[in-house]
């Protein structure tokens, strides 16, 4: 069986762009090879800035023959359906079979096609995956009209076997398959031929290039963690720079360059994004400081200066770069210890949504749940007020304004320079956190308090004015703000009204007590209007709230069962009282999935069904509750005793368990209850002909019922 290996060769392909290439180039290829009948036994695909290759090893160098049989119209079928028929198999009449069948004579058509070489069939699926590649973007040149990312310069395709190689016949816009490629641009452009995908990786090699990006990346952080180390300094780990930057060479080679001295009192985060979203440079730092004092920069190539002049380019760029950061950062923090309510007036001009007007009107919202959210929390109001006031006033800097992603760090460097307190200005950068599942919750409780306003706020805003996600689309990301929340309220165990919280977020978005304070005010139909506003919000809230704590108990679903609890554990946790307290409601979860993982909590739950149902079913048919007066004189067997004796027990234990929130203790006396319910099921019978012998014992399965659901409501758990 032959190999096939595949290059595209072409001008620098984007970073970004080279792993999903070389996925698609593999996926289209291979898919295609198959779909025509060549089946293969590996396949591998690699990627440069300069070329896409793709090897397939244990390819079949025919496809095989084929044959296919249709059953058609019956014979006596009006001509058009024997004439569609004989088209879609592509045969005349004459050719094909006419049988006797049960429905009389039917038309059969026999379609043999016979298996074609590899190499034609390869032949037209590259083709056509070169024509139809999925870049992001691409590009036409000169006067053909083929598209791709870069212009495409040349297309190796050969198939290897015993007995030697030989090309694939392609022709693409003028381009035509061969058996050669080029090596490092620099320093080893000529041209050369190859025979196997061994034999072109090998000769890459030679000439400077290192096909797999895996192994660009290892040597990359190799070379740089062992220069760093040998220098007394150590590499800012960086997995997407590091991975960026094995996309932009060939041939890896590092060079550590100097900071110059004016720019090392710069925050090292300033130095860091600087260098990295400007240069693709690696920060390196001094492990005794802490203090960014180095670079790494990786380039393409070997000199007879070993790197000295691309150094000193480099650093001059940076110096350039590193002024302009410089100035920035010296213009803020003037900003900063003057008056950092410029900031926030400026946020007046800038829009957050048309219905819920500009950032600083946020900023007050948040500002003013912030300071109701903080004693639920255990922060100072005032202090969480300030904060919330100040955690977005960095947006309008100069420095987030040239990074972006530095907001809430940089407002928390000016925050600090502007002497307000730590935890005012820990909560600037906490207050955004948690971004994602694997980000750091904050803990301070200022910071919980302004992180959990601001995504509240977000979340009744939005459901405020009627945008809440649908299906997969969630252009406000309000999603991973619900998720946010419920982590931030989880991870610090806080007892957490939701309910409350969506009121008096609702309220301040709504502006309910502004509407309530003109309708005092005012008199005639001003104060009428005024009033109708106050009932319109009020009417808003009560339907926002319910439908936005579903959205959370949703999101609280995909949260836990990350963590193996069931969703229909959760489901009857929710609908117990006090369900807007969520933890509160993941404390009972996590007891009843305990409590469900032993052999008594599993078999107390069909004991608890079993008692639900026959006293369902005898309230239906009586048209009566049994919901009173089992008393243990009318018990005629032991166990019916026993289980008297069980509940009285359990309910001594459940009763303060659950009034101290203590789910663990009240579950696993509930499940104590096993031997007992099963015990008396198996001595006793329900519905006997002693009325009241019945009504005593469906009664005690009232009892049962009630104690149980006390815990969670068991009817809503599966089987």
């Amino acid at each position: 069986m032959p190999d096939l290996l595949i290059e595209l060769f072409s001008e620098e392909i984007p970073a970004r762009m080279q792993k999903r290439a070389s996925q698609d180039l593999q996926k289209l290829v291979t898919n295609g090879l198959v779909e025509a009948g060549l089946t293969y036994a590996s396949a591998a695909a690699f990627s440069t800035p300069r070329r896409l290759t793709l090897t397939v090893e244990g390819v079949l160098a025919n496809s095989p023959t084929t044959r296919e049989e249709r059953k058609g119209p019956k014979a006596d079928a009006p001509e058009k359906a024997i004439e569609g028929f004989l088209r879609g198999a592509g045969l005349t009449r004459d050719q094909v079979q006419e049988r006797e069948t049960l429905k009389g004579n039917v038309l059969f058509a026999v379609i043999e096609k016979p298996g074609r070489p590899a190499a034609e069939i390869i032949a037209d699926v590259l083709e056509t995956t070169v024509r139809n590649f999925p870049w992001p973007k691409s590009m036409r040149w000169g006067s053909g009209a083929l598209k791709w990312v870069r212009p495409l310069q040349s297309i190796l395709c050969i198939l290897t076997d015993e007995a030697g190689h030989a090309v694939v016949p392609l022709d693409i816009d003028g381009i035509t398959s061969g058996d050669t490629t080029h090596g490092h641009r620099f320093m080893a452009p000529a041209q050369m031929s190859v025979t196997s995908f061994t034999d072109y990786e090998a000769k890459l090699a030679r000439a400077r290039v290192v096909l797999d990006p895996a192994a660009r990346a290892e040597t990359i952080w190799n070379d740089a963690t062992n220069m760093a180390f040998a220098n007394g300094f150590e590499v800012v780990e960086d997995a997407g720079l590091l991975a960026e930057v094995a996309g932009l060479v060939e041939w890896p080679v590092v060079l550590m360059g100097k900071i110059g001295s004016d720019f090392l009192d710069l925050p090292p985060e300033v130095l860091q994004t600087s260098m990295k979203e400007h240069q693709k440079f690696f920060s390196v730092r001094n492990p005794k400081t802490g203090q960014i004092e180095r670079f790494i920069t990786v380039a393409n190539r070997e000199t007879a200066d070993n790197g000295a002049t691309i150094l000193a380019g480099n650093e001059k760029v940076l110096s350039a770069r590193l002024a302009d950061a410089k100035f920035f950062w010296e213009n803020d923090l003037r900003v900063a210890k003057d008056d950092m309510s410029v900031w926030t007036q400026a946020l007046e001009n800038v829009t957050f949504h048309n219905k819920l007007g500009s950032q600083a009107d946020r900023i007050e919202r948040i500002a003013a749940l912030a300071r109701e959210l903080a004693p639920m929390v255990g922060a100072d109001p005032d202090m969480a007020k300030e904060a919330a006031r100040l955690a977005k006033a960095d947006l309008s800097s100069e420095m987030v304004y040239e990074f972006p992603e530095l907001q809430g760090l940089m407002g928390r460097y000016y925050i600090a320079e502007a002497g307000k307190d730590d935890a005012i200005a820990a909560a600037a950068q906490e207050h955004y956190s948690p971004l994602g599942p694997s980000d750091d919750v904050p803990t301070a409780p200022v910071s919980i308090a302004v992180a959990l306003a601001d995504k509240l706020d977000t979340l009744t805003g939005f459901w405020a004015i009627d945008e809440k996600p649908t299906g997969s689309k969630d252009p406000f990301a309000l999603r991973r703000a619900a998720l946010g929340a419920i982590r931030l309220v989880l991870d610090n165990d806080l007892p957490l009204p939701l309910d409350k919280a969506f009121t008096n977020a609702l309220s301040v978005v709504l502006k309910i007590e502004e509407w309530r304070g003109a309708a005092a005010r005012e008199e005639g139909d001003a104060a009428k209007h005024y009033a109708h506003q106050v009932e319109v919000a009020e009417k808003v809230i009560a339907d926002v709230r319910p439908n936005l704590l579903a959205f959370f108990h949703d999101r609280l679903k995909v949260y836990l069962r990350d963590q193996g609890i069931r969703h229909d554990i959760i489901d009857a946790c929710i609908a117990m009282p006090n369900n807007d307290d969520l933890t509160l409601l993941v404390k009972r979860a996590k007891a009843l999935s305990e409590t469900l993982k032993t052999d008594d909590g599993e078999n107390l739950i069909q004991g608890f069904k079993r008692a639900n149902n026959i006293l369902s079913q005898a309230e239906e048919a009586d048209g009566v509750e049994y919901s009173y007066g089992a008393d243990p004189k009318f018990a005629e067997d032991p166990a019916e005793t026993a289980l008297f004796t069980a509940l009285d027990q359990a309910e001594v234990k459940i009763t303060p368990a659950m009034a101290a929130q203590d789910f663990t203790t009240a579950m696993s006396a509930m499940a104590a209850l096993r031997t007992p319910i099963d015990a008396f099921f198996d001595a006793v019978q329900i519905n006997t002909n002693n009325q009241t012998v019945r009504r005593n014992r469906l009664n005690l399965l009232s009892r049962i019922r009630t104690l149980c659901l006390s815990v969670a409501d068991l009817a809503k758990l599966d089987g």
